[in-house]
């Protein structure tokens, strides 16, 4: 595959970067409110729009492995059963039976043509028709038309399958949402890859520290002084703002190998870390062989999930691969843990009055970029 121009610029820059000892800069300071983290209105007016007008990414196509397979998640408040129907087409659905509002099913994921409500028996197919209903004469003419399962927004691109977390008269352009995004990851062949691991942690922090962990690397010879600081260069990123969404290109040190090859030459990959900031609260992680998918969820003012997938591009044939994988696995979880120590020190920290604002410095641009995306679309000026 030919390099993409976008990747050309990356590598022009951060090769000028390495020569002059400079960084990526944001022509000004950023200074954001501690009520960002700590008011409750806040948090209330974020959920009612960042978490159900936007698109999330709720799983890869791996997880529904053919017609009938189907998982559910309930971690954003919302009940959401996810299928896949006969056509191959993902679909989604409020896990809710439309006679007297029972769950359709508890398990996180399976195989099953048909959804019963435990309650009464009321029968949907994976296209969220009611199929059947005990003694319906009892209902008289009801028409079953108008009593399928409540349909969420679905859509599988890139091998992922995202969901908007609810209903709404207005369409949702996802391709023309994720389209400053679509080249990159577009060019992973996430499509093929096979889910090594998935985790879900509880966190005590708000869901902006687990969330800002990921927009900056100034941190990174501090919080991983004995981890991942020497594997990167230390805070030379390259930030390529894809609005609403974010490119942070992180370089290996090797990446100077690049200034004897020819730009139509290079190869990118094996010299960066990308961290794809897909709005409003997803991470593509781009490692040098395999790519993490991170959902940050809140919970309450200083509580959160946060939740992984970490894809490879094929199922591990042997011991020494499962090995191997499993080392990257250990390591991105200790790397992590530091994060999550900081930022759960930083809550306990946050109701003192010590702060009143947040400083983001000029170089931390992934956080200006991303408030700035955040306040938009509570402000209205942001629609998917």
């Amino acid at each position: 595959m030919s390099i993409s121009i976008e990747e050309v610029e990356i590598v022009k820059t951060i090769l000028k970067h390495t020569e002059d000892g400079t960084t990526d800069m944001q022509p000004e300071l950023m200074r954001n409110p501690v009520t960002i983290y700590t008011d409750p209105d806040v948090l209330t007016k974020e959920v009612d729009v960042l978490f159900r007008k936007f698109p999330i990414i709720m799983g890869h196509s791996d997880q529904l492995d053919g017609p009938a397979s189907y998982f559910t998640n309930d971690e954003l408040g919302v009940p959401i059963l996810i299928t896949r129907n006969n056509d191959g087409v993902v679909k989604a659905f409020m896990n809710v039976c439309r006679h007297r509002g029972a769950r359709l099913t508890d398990s996180e994921c399976g195989h099953a043509k048909t959804f019963s409500c435990p309650y009464h028996k009321w029968t949907y197919d994976l296209n969220g028709d009611l199929r059947g209903l005990p003694q319906a004469a009892g209902f008289g003419d009801i028409d079953k038309k108008d009593l399928g399962l409540v349909e969420l927004p679905a859509f599988e691109r890139f091998g992922l399958i995202w969901v908007r977390p609810s209903v709404s008269d207005e369409p949702l352009a996802f391709d023309a949402w994720i389209a400053p995004m679509a080249e990159q990851l577009g060019g992973l062949g996430l499509d093929t890859h096979t889910v090594f691991k998935t985790w879900s942690l509880d966190r005590k922090m708000n869901w902006h520290l687990a969330l800002e962990g990921f927009q900056e690397s100034y941190h990174f010879c501090g919080a991983h002084e004995h981890t991942a600081c020497s594997a990167y260069l230390d805070n030379q990123s390259v930030w390529t703002d894809n609005y609403p969404h974010v490119r942070h290109s992180v370089p290996l040190p090797t990446v100077i190998e690049l200034k004897d090859q020819a730009p139509e030459d290079w190869n990118p990959r094996p010299y960066f870390m990308t961290q794809n900031y897909v709005f409003p609260c997803n991470y593509v992680q781009v490692m040098t062989d395999h790519v993490y998918i991170h959902t940050i969820i809140p919970t309450g003012q200083d509580t959160c999930i946060f939740k992984c997938m970490m894809l490879i591009a094929e199922p591990p044939k042997t011991e020494k691969a499962e090995r191997y994988w499993q080392k990257n696995y250990d390591v991105i979880r200790t790397v992590f843990d530091e994060d999550f120590e900081i930022g759960e020190n930083i809550q306990k920290g946050l109701n003192t009055g010590a702060n009143t604002e947040f400083l983001f410095g000029r170089y931390e641009i992934g956080l200006h970029l991303g408030t700035k995306a955040i306040h938009d679309a509570l402000a209205g000026k942001l629609t998917a």
